[in-house]
């Protein structure tokens, strides 16, 4: 399998993939192929009322990032991908530092491509392990 690098590089400087919601999160990509993809988050300005990581920050760095890597996949056939199923499974908390999150491909096809997203904190520790599918569509006439 081949990804265009560059293609995908123009899309993370753009910050076409990054923007919105995993901005204001400050969700950073370090690493993006159609083979995996790695991103850290802040743990602090993400929290819930109690001080620890909210479940839903974990939730958007999973989907962020297995979105990525199915947009990276789907590019391959001239398609894009949409999220539609996640789950997640919240192991421990975190209360400060960041949150690295590492998404594999479980299935990649032509019309959906499914990953595995784990989540650890400073520590190595696993903090969240995610699950998303994305159905890959035809890209949008312009």
């Amino acid at each position: 399998m081949t990804t265009d690098s560059e293609a995908m590089r123009r899309m993370l400087d753009t910050g076409a993939l990054t923007s919105g919601l995993g901005e204001r999160m400050g969700i950073e990509v370090t690493e993006v192929s159609a083979e995996r993809v790695v991103g850290r988050m802040p743990v602090k300005d993400n929290l819930q009322p109690f001080g620890l990581l909210h479940g839903g920050a974990s939730c958007v760095l999973a989907e962020s990032l297995g979105s990525i890597g199915s947009t990276a996949h789907a590019a391959q056939f001239g398609r894009v991908a949409v999220g539609i199923e996640i789950n997640a499974t919240h192991h421990r908390s975190a209360t400060d530092g960041y949150v690295t999150g590492v998404a594999t491909p479980v299935h990649l096809g032509r019309t959906l491509a499914t990953w595995d997203i784990t989540i650890t904190d400073d520590g190595g520790r696993k903090v969240c392990t995610s699950r998303l599918t994305c159905m890959l569509r035809e890209m949008p006439a312009k």
